[in-house]
């Protein structure tokens, strides 16, 4: 088997979706399956430290003065809208050159598949067409907007330009028509084959579009023992989607209670907001702010927590949402997008964002009920921790991206029709 990933990135840094190509790369060369990484240049002395002896095996597309024109201009744009214009037409750019690395690999290698892991928005059109190899594109997942009480969130303007975009989609994916001509589509669930650029003619296979390093996020061997003071932890960017302004509120009332404490783990533009929120309400000594740490840095963190909290309201994935549950922990979360379809009753709770008061309210309500049960606390853990086993390991992904591959590889492509009647139903 040989295999060409191709993304717009591939780190450990970006967060994100950056780590999909990362991992599906990294994994396939453990495994010593034949495979090749083209991405774009501002990763590549990351991914060269990283992977020294992949070195031969990774392309890169340099900076080029128009990457660095639009990715200023889209500092001026809030960030949705960023990404459906001068995000998009970045990414194009990238790809229309990556294009011909492909093409090129393709006829060197005699490669059988070129995989397309990201971006995961089912609209955004791809070039990957005409590569001289089946190409498979996902998991996808997207197509989320905000929960109905929050969409005054957004500007008008923003919500009008996401909206257009939408509707353009179609014609974008018949002017670039890698989807539409992708041997197979892999998307994460229903709502993301839904969204789905009409006219595909590929199978649609559905698959979890995160899962979890367990070397990395350890399970761990002893049991947890509670300490004296319960220590919630959020991991994430500080924008505003992400609604941590309201988990910084909703600890407030549970910093009254108990002699709980919050961890901020990331950065963003919100970041010195969000510190002076917490000291006007007089939080200072209970909310800690630690910027961006590394994953075996954030994995040190929780292996201490007592749970994690994620109030976002527009997280169509939440691969941190499945690095805790590895660890042990028990999760608060928005219900609504990927963390409802991760997490269930026996390893979490999960917060109906029906208003802003009921959000901060139910936050609040399931920190307290968590800092005062310990032993709820262990028993969620413990069935984080088999679920995640279960459902969302990452070599189970490879094994099942590897099964994929293969009967979509050039020797079958042609004669897979029982394949196709088979698996296009069926998940992990």
């Amino acid at each position: 088997m040989r295999v060409v990933i191709v993304a717009e990135h591939a780190s450990s840094q970006f967060g994100g979706e950056a780590f999909l190509p990362l991992n599906y790369f990294r994994l396939l060369r453990d495994r010593n399956i034949e495979a090749w990484l083209v991405v774009h240049g501002r990763t590549q002395a990351e991914l060269q430290s990283l992977l020294p002896k992949e070195c031969d095996r990774m392309y890169f597309v340099s900076d080029t003065w128009i990457h660095k024109f639009l990715w200023r201009f889209g500092q001026f744009l809030p960030s949705r809208v960023a990404v459906m214009t001068t995000g998009l037409i970045s990414h194009l750019y990238t790809q229309n050159i990556q294009r011909s690395i492909v093409r090129k690999l393709v006829r060197q290698h005699n490669i059988d598949v070129v995989h397309e892991p990201i971006p995961v928005s089912p609209k955004f059109p791809s070039l990957m067409y005409g590569v001289g190899a089946p190409v498979v594109i996902g998991p996808m997942n997207g197509d989320i907007e905000y929960p109905p009480a929050f969409r005054d969130r957004e500007s008008r303007s923003a919500k009008l330009t996401i909206s257009l975009g939408r509707q353009l989609a179609d014609i974008w994916n018949r002017v670039m028509p890698g989807k539409l001509q992708a041997q197979t589509l892999l998307v994460a669930n229903e709502r993301t084959k839904q969204a789905l650029p009409s006219g595909v003619t590929g199978t649609v296979i559905e698959l979890v579009e995160n899962g979890v390093d367990l070397f990395v996020w350890q399970l761990l061997a002893a049991e947890k023992i509670p300490s004296e003071a319960a220590k919630f932890v959020f991991i994430g960017r500080l924008v505003d989607w992400k609604a941590v302004e309201l988990l910084v509120e909703a600890f407030q009332g549970v910093a009254a209670e108990t002699d709980a404490c919050l961890e901020i783990i990331g950065d963003g533009n919100l970041r010195q907001e969000l510190e002076a929120q917490a000291v006007n309400l007089g939080l200072g000594e209970r909310v800690k702010f630690f910027g961006w740490l590394s994953q075996k840095e954030c994995a040190m963190r929780l292996e201490h927590a007592s749970a994690l909290v994620l109030p976002s309201l527009l997280e169509c994935g939440g691969a941190v949402v499945l690095e805790a549950m590895a660890m042990g922990l028990p999760v608060i979360a928005t219900k609504w997008g990927g963390p409802a379809d991760y997490l269930d009753t026996t390893c979490g709770i999960l917060i109906e964002p029906t208003s802003r008061e009921a959000l901060i309210n139910g936050f609040t309500d399931a920190m307290l009920k968590l800092a005062h049960y310990p032993e709820l606390r262990s028993q969620m853990g413990r069935a984080g921790q088999q679920r995640v086993r279960q459902h969302f390991d990452w070599e189970r992904k490879i094994d099942r991206i590897l099964e994929i591959y293969q009967h979509c590889s050039v020797s079958n492509f042609k004669t897979n029709s029982k394949f196709k009647s088979l698996i296009t139903n069926t998940s992990i």
